[in-house]
């Protein structure tokens, strides 16, 4: 067994969601078992982030989160977060937190505005930082966001894509960003050439960090209205406009 995470990788893992009608007491079991079977199938004692998601019984989150924060006292990681927490939720869990959760992983792209519709701002006022999945959208690429004229002409100034100026605008505004190799994905279907592209897609996601949007270019893909989405879209039935698997 490992006793650390190399380096050269931040390791996270995410709880599962409880059942609806499941007890706190027993959600909170069910966490608890679950952190030490991830730490087992990774072949380590620790990860550097454990993530929670969201429930729609308040209890349920404040008893799986009392777990998360006794991993964290334990060294079984060193950070811990939440997934898709809407402000209700988040709110929940910062009523009885010792420590509070250091990210909220949440979708946003240009359309939405840089404050997700007030999320981020209420996040990041009580310290919880932003971690930003969909920059192109989700549960598949946004074509009405990739055709946008603004992406395409600041693109175009860049010699990037539509696809690195929306992962550029994420970036520079300040949140870390979580973004899929390739564009060529959707609910059930993956890219027909993956090692290529995926190989080619982290190379190319790894230039986001040597170039940058002008101060005027950022306030171009501020002010899109269009296309909007929903922060917490994967949430459970606890926060409003949640996806539904088809």
């Amino acid at each position: 067994m490992v006793t650390s995470c190399k380096q050269s990788l931040f390791l996270t893992t995410k709880i599962n969601k409880a059942p609806p009608g499941t007890s706190p007491e027993a959600a909170g079991e069910m966490a608890k078992q679950q952190i030490e079977e991830d730490l087992a199938a990774l072949g380590t004692n620790s990860v550097d982030m454990l993530m929670l998601r969201d429930s729609p019984d308040c209890q349920v989150i404040q008893a799986q989160w009392a777990v998360l924060e006794a991993a964290l006292a334990s060294g079984q990681t060193r950070a811990i977060g939440v997934v898709n927490f809407c402000e209700s939720a988040l709110g929940c869990v910062l009523k009885k937190a010792k420590t509070k959760p250091a990210v909220n992983y949440f979708m946003l792209h240009a359309g939405m505005g840089p404050d997700a519709h007030g999320l981020r701002t209420f996040g990041e006022e009580q310290g919880v930082r932003t971690f930003a999945y969909g920059a192109i959208g989700e549960p598949a690429p946004s074509q009405e966001l990739l055709d946008k004229g603004a992406l395409r002409k600041i693109g175009q100034a860049h010699k990037k894509s539509p696809v690195e100026v929306a992962a550029r605008w994420v970036l520079q505004s300040g949140a870390a960003l979580s973004i899929r190799p390739s564009a060529d994905f959707a609910l059930g279907k993956g890219p027909s050439r993956p090692g290529i592209l995926i190989r080619a897609g982290i190379k190319e996601r790894a230039q986001l960090f040597k170039w940058s949007l002008t101060d005027d270019e950022m306030a171009q893909l501020d002010a899109l209205t269009s296309p909007d989405g929903n922060p917490t879209l994967f949430s459970s039935d606890g926060c409003p406009g949640n996806f539904q698997m088809p």
